[in-house]
């Protein structure tokens, strides 16, 4: 593998008009044959990127939850990460029931 520096990437990375985070990438096989160079200045969950960001961190939040917790707790975390006013006014103690309290029944907290 070989990384080289990209001068420019660098600049454009300290430059606070620009705070580009970009990387290219490209792979060349041992028969003389090569990918295309992709080069990414702007990556999923950059700041100029969050509105096309912001839903698949959220689908990526509901399917991960889905790996953890039966479906009628998974149901109630998501409806309460939805319901932005009664997630905020959870205190710390009860948030973290949520998720850790095995006993944990709908309805339980907030």
């Amino acid at each position: 593998m070989v990384v080289r520096e990209v001068p420019r990437y660098s600049r454009e990375y300290l430059d606070p008009d620009k705070r580009s985070i970009t990387n290219a990438l490209q792979v060349f096989f041992d028969d003389g044959t090569a990918t295309e160079n992709v080069e990414v200045e702007y990556p999923l969950g950059h700041r100029r990127r969050r509105k096309e960001g912001v839903p698949l961190l959220v689908k990526k939040f509901e399917d991960n939850v889905r790996t953890r917790f039966a479906s009628e707790r998974v149901e109630a975390i998501i409806s309460l990460f939805r319901d932005v006013v009664r997630l905020e006014h959870l205190s710390v103690n009860e948030f973290v029931e949520i998720f850790v309290q095995p006993a944990w029944r709908t309805g339980a907290s907030g």
